[in-house]
């Protein structure tokens, strides 16, 4: 067995030990791009024998959404950009897609949320304005299925709407999406939902060109003296993803919202790269994910809303050896198809 097999396991074990707590949790995304994907019956297996709770699909997989029943594991469903696109403001298609990918399966398998889109705004720029009504039209299709009590609606967004991040207190949404994510933040306080963010340290510390330190952005703990401190709020910030949690927190109260609650969608550390990424290794891989499970059970929240625990989902369970891009891409999951053997 390799030392990240080894690795891999003993993770799983801990997050396994970590899922069963009252408070905060650690999920784990499941992506598809992958080559031998093991059957939604096996993927579950390994889900229930590692005692994790929280899981988030890409899409609306119906074979992943049947193995799921009966689990008690929360999921979180995915409508996919083309679907957003194609939902716009229809509700008679917002209806269809709930009837047919939620209505279908809750209460046997335990959807708790639903993320519309992945990174909308970056990724597909002139689908802002149909964003929030495709997810008003989702909303009122769980409405009228007696789900919206059930089901929260949000949408994820990475930190690239957010220009400057730092110091945390001065950050601001991008003002070209101000009206867009106005009108999100109003849809997810008056259905009392959360804002899903997808927040790595890794492309932070890999932009900042040396500018921070790489265990800060490991989650590593570190001396006071060497803390990243707001000089605005004199907040101590031991490590980047609270940073990065804050200062979304902070351009969320720049247009006059409060008490809505970030997940972190997405985060993680790719565990082998390219000649070119050098910090892409499993040294990092396996401090960063072992730090932000440590960091999680906390359960407590970044300096300036401690009172709202961070809750997020490890991206990823497999290697998506078919993604597209460097060779750091195709490397962020924690388990191997293959290297799973002991089930």
């Amino acid at each position: 067995m390799t030392n990240l097999e080894i690795w891999v396991q003993a993770l799983l074990l801990f997050c396994g030990v970590l899922f069963n707590s009252a408070g905060a949790f650690i999920g784990i995304n499941i992506g598809t791009g992958v080559s031998n994907l093991p059957s939604a019956t096996d993927i579950v297996a390994i889900l229930r024998a590692q005692k994790l709770t929280h899981v988030r699909l890409f899409y609306a997989d119906s074979h992943m959404l049947k193995a799921l029943s009966n689990t008690g594991i929360e999921v979180m469903v995915s409508v996919t950009n083309e679907e957003v696109l194609g939902l716009g403001e229809s509700p008679s298609a917002a209806a269809a897609w709930i009837n047919k990918n939620v209505a279908a399966y809750v209460p046997s398998t335990n959807i708790t949320a639903i993320s519309v889109g992945s990174e909308v705004l970056t990724s597909i720029p002139n689908a802002a304005p149909i964003l929030v009504p495709a997810m008003n039209s989702l909303y009122k299709a769980l409405v009228a299925s007696n789900l919206n009590h059930v089901v929260k609606v949000s949408t994820p967004h990475s930190m690239d709407i957010i220009p400057r991040a730092f110091p945390p207190s001065t950050a601001t949404f991008n003002t070209t999406w101000n009206s867009t994510i106005f009108q999100l933040l109003q849809f997810l306080k008056n259905t009392n939902s959360f804002y899903m963010l997808n927040a790595y340290p890794y492309y932070e510390y890999v932009k900042s060109s040396g500018i921070f330190p790489l265990d800060y952005a490991l989650l590593k703990p570190i001396s006071p003296v060497k803390q990243i401190v707001d000089p605005n709020t004199l907040f101590h910030y031991d490590n980047m993803l609270d940073a990065l949690v804050d200062a979304t927190y902070y351009s969320i109260a720049a247009l006059n919202f409060s008490r809505i609650p970030i997940v972190v969608t997405e985060t993680g550390w790719p565990w082998f790269g390219g000649a070119n990424e050098p910090d892409a290794t499993t040294q990092n891989a396996e401090a960063y994910n072992n730090n932000l499970i440590r960091r999680v059970s906390n359960d407590s929240g970044p300096p300036s809303q401690q009172a709202i625990p961070i809750n997020a989902y490890i991206y990823e369970l497999f290697n998506e050896d078919q993604r597209p891009g460097p060779v750091s891409e195709k490397n962020w999951g924690v388990l191997f198809t293959n290297g799973y053997n002991c089930l």
